[in-house]
C-alpha cells in the first residue's frame, strides 16, 4: 500500500495526463491513479492487440502465418518495428481486426482518431483498456500463443527496456512500449506508454500511458515519468535505470 501511495504521490507531480493502472490476477484487486480513463495515443502498444489477434486466427486456421509474417511478429514485439507492422496490418485485414480489440479484448476506449487514417498507428485508447488486453492474453489467450508473447515480451530489444521493465529483474517484468509525438488540440506533444505485467507467474498487469502537455516535455521526461511510476510500485530504484529511445524512432 505504501509504494501505491507513493507511486500516486508520483504520478500527481506529473504535468499533462499520466495513467496507471496495476490488477493482481491472484486476487482480482485492482489499483489505479492519475487518470487511466483518459483515452490517449496508443502509439505502439497497439501492436500487442495486433499479434494477439494474427496468434489466435492463426490457431484456428483462419489466417497462415509463414516464415516472412512470423519474423515481422517477432520484430515488432522486439523492437517495435514499425515496418513490420505496416506489412501485418495491410497484409492481415487493416481496420476489420479493431471490433475483435473491442469486443473481445476489452478495449472498449478504442478508438480511430477523428480526422486521420484507419490506421494501427492513428488510435487511441485509456490505460484501462490496455490493462483488459494484457488481462486477455494473459488469463484466456491459448498457452502456446501466451507463451510466446510472455517471453516476447520478457526479452525485448534494448530501444523498449523501458516502461514496464522498470519493475526490475527481479520481477521478471515483460513490456511493450509506445512512444511518439501526435497532435491534439494546444500542439504537438510526447506521448509515452507501456503495458505488460511483472511478479511470480505474471502476477500483476500493468499499464501505463502519459500524455505530455504540448512544448513542455520531452521524450526523456516521458520515459522517465512513465517507468519511474511503475519502479516505484515494484520497489525498484528511482529514478529508473532506462534506456530512452531514440526520438526519431517513435511511433
Amino acid at each position: 500500500m505504501r509504494r501505491f501511495e507513493a507511486a500516486a504521490g508520483l504520478v500527481k507531480t506529473k504535468p499533462g495526463y499520466l495513467g496507471l493502472v496495476v490488477r493482481d490476477r491472484r486476487t482480482g484487486a485492482t489499483w489505479r491513479t492519475g487518470t487511466p480513463d483518459h483515452v490517449m495515443w496508443t502509439s505502439s502498444t497497439i501492436k500487442l492487440a495486433i499479434a494477439t489477434s494474427l496468434l489466435e486466427r492463426a490457431r484456428t486456421g483462419e489466417v497462415t502465418l509463414d516464415a516472412t509474417a512470423r519474423r515481422q511478429l517477432a520484430a515488432m514485439m522486439s523492437v517495435s518495428d514499425n515496418d513490420a507492422a505496416d506489412a501485418l496490418w495491410k497484409r492481415y485485414g487493416g481496420d476489420a481486426m479493431v471490433p475483435r480489440f473491442q469486443r473481445v479484448y476489452g478495449m472498449t476506449g478504442l478508438t480511430f482518431v477523428p480526422g486521420s487514417p484507419r490506421y494501427w498507428g492513428f488510435m487511441k485508447a485509456s490505460a484501462d483498456d490496455l490493462q483488459r488486453l494484457m488481462s486477455y492474453v494473459l488469463d484466456k489467450l491459448d498457452p502456446a500463443d501466451r507463451g510466446y508473447l510472455v517471453d516476447a515480451m520478457r526479452h525485448v530489444g534494448q530501444i523498449q527496456q523501458w516502461g514496464v521493465w522498470a519493475a526490475g529483474p527481479a520481477a521478471r517484468p515483460g513490456t511493450k512500449d509506445g512512444w511518439s509525438i501526435e497532435s491534439d488540440p494546444g500542439g504537438k506533444h510526447w506521448c509515452t506508454s507501456a503495458v505488460g505485467f511483472a511478479g511470480p507467474d505474471e502476477r500483476y498487469v500493468v499499464a501505463v500511458m502519459y500524455h505530455l502537455p504540448p512544448g513542455t516535455g520531452t521524450i526523456d521526461a516521458g520515459v522517465h515519468a512513465v517507468s519511474d511510476a511503475v519502479a516505484t510500485v515494484f520497489g525498484a530504484p528511482t529514478p529508473a535505470p532506462v534506456t530512452v529511445p531514440d526520438p526519431s524512432t517513435g511511433l
